[in-house]
């Protein structure tokens, strides 16, 4: 279907914003034009203005999810992953939209130069929508106004070593500065919270087990360094939002600053909702990221904040690199948790992920889509076009079959290095066809996924 025709598609599963329901959706010009009752819309491509109709019977049609935390690395680490390779693994996981992080890529989005270099780059290689995070690090308050005018989401920052040595951390002044310039120009600003501090006194025991590396991360590196950003965020009246939290021992510092009316909202991410540390075994190091995987209780406690709406949404962190620097044995590594690079890929995997683990749950289809696809879009600002399946909106769609079970196999995954913690799981919930703006997203076809921009 090319943009100028029109379709329908029809469910006895459409996950609306109301509810879920059997409904013909029309769509026409790449936009969702009517939504209707089911088997009420005329088909068959007939002079009298039918069109054509794919019925998916029982399979449920969600909405293209937005995923707001996604590395992709290009240009300069494109080894590690690319524009090409990541939205093909997102289109295949029913990901619709994608916003980049400004760090990993060489230069970092930290200059408007730097954003011209990843659109440059990106152009002819999305088959999906996506848009820029730009970066606050020390010294480049001039610039945020600029890559804010540039269209970028808002400004990431770390308040830890970031991992990469053109990506700074930013120490108390610099985050004053950074945080009162956002406020004055309406800026996001998304932030890493670990403390330098707590994690310089954890104990550093390199080796194969999991326990140790978790032991460098602790918990208290979290609440600490969310603490001191809500004091900050009080001060200068800037929106803040917590990036990946893995610890549970943050939301009630979140609950407090709401209640105080501090703007702060947070987000987690499937591998913090569906694994566990108890279950990593020694030397893979696929499982390490940071902050680290917890325990099974705190997982408990995030999932029980997720049901109470204590999370904007679920993102998936994807953030790769070549399996060498994973350490991984298979790879002939060490498999030291405390040398490997840290970062979990599974941009493809997170919505069956989920799905897996919030059926067993108790938690429906709409749940899902409400933190992965509606909640993630509200967070950027495209609640008007992303993020439903309503009237008006871009034509973003998939077919998810919720039933349909399926081993990961790594190799076959569309992430430029076949590299997963989710590797030989069997997962429920199967992407059967993603919609961009209408038309099928076919890996054999050229991509055709256009460059957003942020309105200031």
């Amino acid at each position: 279907m090319s943009f100028s025709e029109t379709a329908v598609i029809r469910s006895r599963r459409v996950v609306l914003p109301d509810g879920e329901r059997p409904a013909d959706v029309l769509i026409r010009d790449g936009r969702i034009e009517r939504i209707a009752e089911h088997g009420s819309l005329p088909t068959g491509d007939r002079p009298d203005g039918a069109v054509a109709l794919t019925d998916l019977g029982d399979t449920a049609l969600l909405p293209g999810l937005v995923d707001t935390h996604v590395h992709v690395n290009e240009p300069g680490r494109t080894e590690w992953e690319g524009f090409a390779t990541a939205t093909r693994a997102a289109a295949a996981g029913g990901v619709t939209t994608i916003i980049d992080m400004p760090l990993n890529s060489i230069p970092p989005t930290t200059t408007v130069d730097g954003l011209d270099a990843k659109r440059k780059t990106a152009e002819g290689q999305a088959w999906v929508d996506l848009g820029f995070w730009g970066g606050a690090v020390p010294g480049n308050v001039p610039d945020l106004e600029p890559l804010h005018r540039a269209g970028v989401f808002g400004f990431k920052s770390f308040l830890a070593p970031s991992g990469v040595d053109e990506f700074p951390h930013v120490e108390q002044a610099d985050l004053e500065a950074a945080l009162t310039e956002q406020a004055r120009i309406g800026a996001l600003a998304i932030i890493h919270a670990e403390d330098p501090a707590v994690l310089a006194a954890a104990p550093q025991q390199p080796g194969v087990h999991y326990r140790d590396f978790l032991a460098s991360r602790p918990a208290d590196a979290e609440t600490a360094a969310v603490a001191r950003l809500l004091d900050t965020a009080r001060r200068t009246g800037a929106r803040v939002h917590i990036l990946h939290v893995s610890s549970a021992a943050v939301l009630p510092l979140l609950r407090q600053a709401r209640e105080d009316g501090v703007r702060v909202t947070a987000e987690t991410c499937p591998h913090y909702l569906t694994l566990a540390a108890e279950e990593v075994p020694d030397g893979d190091t696929a499982f390490k990221c940071c902050p680290p995987i917890r325990d099974e209780s705190n997982r408990d406690a995030l999932w029980a904040a997720l049901a109470n709406g204590e999370f904007v949404a679920i993102v998936s962190d994807h953030s790769p690199s070549t399996p060498d620097l994973k350490l991984l044995p298979e790879y002939g590594g060490s498999g030291d948790f405390a040398q490997a690079w840290g970062g979990i890929a599974s941009l493809q995997l997170g919505l069956p992920a989920v799905w897996t683990e919030a059926r067993r749950r108790g938690h429906s289809l709409g749940d899902v889509v409400r933190w992965m696809a509606a909640g993630p879009a509200s967070l950027v600002g495209l609640t008007g076009t992303k993020g439903a399946i309503a009237v008006g909106h871009d034509a973003d769609l998939v077919a998810f079959d919720p039933d349909g079970a399926f081993a990961v196999q790594a190799a076959r995954l569309h992430h430029r290095n076949p590299v997963t913690p989710y590797a030989g799981r069997t997962l429920t919930g199967a992407v059967r066809t993603t919609w961009l703006r209408g038309r099928p997203v076919d890996t054999a076809a050229a991509p055709f996924g256009r460059q957003l921009t942020h309105t200031p």
